[in-house]
């Protein structure tokens, strides 16, 4: 792999900072902000100051990094992402998990919100992401001209038993299952979702994927956790929008928030 790129946003992050050691990272997807509010020894970074680092346009995403303490922890919080249809940019959707690499973290928490596939789930309920499904046709190794490599499995089985034992110490039912990635921005048609449950999806999205495939590529473990928002096209009557995805992020806040921080606390 040829050197990285974002060196100059990842040396100023690290120098802002103070070079602190964070033990994990954590992506906070649309409507997921609020767990910002239960984050202690807070340390706030605009992302509009950090050079070359891509703008976050989209509404629920505050464009924040925060380096902060949970429990005996310490955390590096990316309070929004940038989606590969904002830039049309495999790297840049992957900022993330480069720039948590380049700052020497091993682990990665990817949270997201998600259409729902699987009828037996509910909007409000929160996903542990098994596998996933790339359905970008895009894939940020090609762009980083990276060798051929095996990711699998990309979810660490580590994490994961982690975050069973989390949900269950906090009182949260959480659902298992296969997270398919989109480019966006437009929501999946009727037909579109026949497919993606054919092949085996249980929730849907715009995300993730590309900051998946890199942080596994260099070795970090991975978490992926979709907070459900809504049933996608077709199952139900319901129009889509952008703004019930984040009321429902919202609403799981404090599920949400009380899970991850207990999570943390087991690492």
């Amino acid at each position: 792999m040829n050197q990285l790129p974002f060196k100059s946003s990842s040396d100023y992050i690290a120098k802002f900072f103070k070079n602190v050691h964070h033990d994990i990272a954590i992506v906070l997807g649309s409507g997921l902000g609020g767990f910002t509010k239960h984050l202690s020894d807070k340390v706030v970074l605009s992302t509009n100051d950090i050079p070359e680092y891509p703008r976050s346009t989209v509404v629920g995403h505050s464009g924040e990094i925060i380096s902060a303490s949970v429990g005996n922890k310490r955390v590096l919080v990316f309070s929004g992402r940038i989606h590969y249809y904002e830039t049309a940019s495999t790297v840049n959707s992957a900022v993330t998990a480069i720039v948590s690499h380049a700052l020497g973290i091993k682990k990665i928490v990817l949270t997201n919100a998600a259409g729902i596939l699987n009828e037996s789930f509910t909007p409000g309920d929160l996903m542990l992401i098994k596998d996933q499904i790339n359905l970008t046709f895009r894939n940020v190794l090609i762009d980083l001209k990276s060798p051929i490599s095996n990711l699998q499995p990309i979810y660490s089985d580590t994490l994961a038993r982690y975050a069973a034992v989390a949900a269950e110490k906090s009182g949260v039912n959480l659902k298992a299952g296969v997270y398919v990635g989109l480019t966006g921005p437009s929501y999946e048609t009727p037909a579109e979702v026949r497919v993606f449950r054919n092949l085996g999806g249980d929730a849907v999205g715009m995300s993730t994927v590309q900051e998946a495939i890199f942080a596994r590529s260099v070795g970090m473990e991975v978490l992926g956790i979709s907070c459900l928002t809504n049933y996608s096209t077709g199952i139900t009557s319901q129009k889509l929008s952008h703004e019930e995805v984040t009321e429902i992020g919202a609403k799981v806040d404090a599920k949400f928030s009380r899970f991850l921080a207990t999570f943390v606390g087991l690492l």
